[in-house]
């Protein structure tokens, strides 16, 4: 384990916060064996305090802690941190998936766990997140992996890292119709997320409403009912086909 004071080097860096210090014991050792150096905290406050003083490529974090829960944490380092977040916790119901995943986490693991799993799916989520490509360009939409910035018809898009990932993906691939099973693989990594087609609507949901802000944005995600989503090649002012709000599930 890495303290507060020393600098981590080589390999990635992850924070595992968690309260019970066996649990942070086992996490550490399995993402160590795949070359991470790790941080470690037991509450909120000093996890915040890591996250200032050093450069973490991915936290893994615990649901149920006292004073301040990993739904509270995550939204406050999501604020601060585009580090791919991980859940690791013994909350398995599907609305718990979707209430992680909706408040910024990449990932999400229930306990019991294989720690192997852990540490590649952790591998997976650093080496996702740096990946630069080339700019990609449909339209007035403007998307730069190298920086995690998108810009539609000039107007910078405040996107959280997982939204990110799905605007670049149907970007990279439009005009090719994308159904929710290609994207919980393609972007959340992973074939058998717990409520993973709730968690794709609703993430599409929220991208949608974010690009229905600037002109003509929600003509660059579209539904097609009983199909899955596409990007238009260019996208035009055609209406979408099917309707991604919460309510419509």
């Amino acid at each position: 384990m890495t303290s507060a004071g020393e600098q981590p080097g080589g390999g990635p860096t992850a924070l595992v916060v968690d309260d019970e210090p066996q649990m942070t014991i086992i996490v550490e050792f399995a993402l160590q064996t795949q070359g991470f150096t790790v941080l470690s905290a037991h509450d909120g406050a000093t996890a915040l305090h890591l996250l200032r003083t050093h450069a973490v490529d991915l936290v893994v974090l615990d649901v149920m802690m006292p004073t301040m829960d990993g739904l509270d944490l995550c939204q406050r380092i999501r604020s601060r941190s585009e580090a791919p977040i991980m859940f690791l916790t013994a909350l398995a119901q599907r609305d718990d998936v979707i209430a992680g995943l909706e408040h910024g986490a990449d990932d999400y693991v229930t306990k019991p766990f294989h720690p192997r799993e852990v540490a590649l799916r952790a591998q997976a989520l650093v080496r996702r997140r740096r990946g630069a490509g080339t700019t990609v360009r449909v339209g007035d939409l403007v998307i730069e992996p190298a920086t995690q910035t998108a810009t539609l018809a000039q107007h910078r898009l405040d996107l959280p890292f997982t939204e990110f990932k799905l605007l670049h993906h149907l970007a990279v691939r439009r005009g090719v119709p994308q159904s929710w099973q290609d994207l919980l693989r393609e972007v959340w990594g992973t074939t058998d997320l717990i409520g993973g087609r709730d968690v794709v609507k609703s993430a599409v949901y929220r991208l949608r409403s974010r690009l229905a802000g600037t002109p003509n944005g929600t003509a660059y995600v579209r539904t097609l009912r009983g199909v899955g989503y596409l990007m238009p090649e260019m996208a035009g002012g055609a209406a979408e086909d099917g309707d991604d709000s919460p309510a419509a599930r």
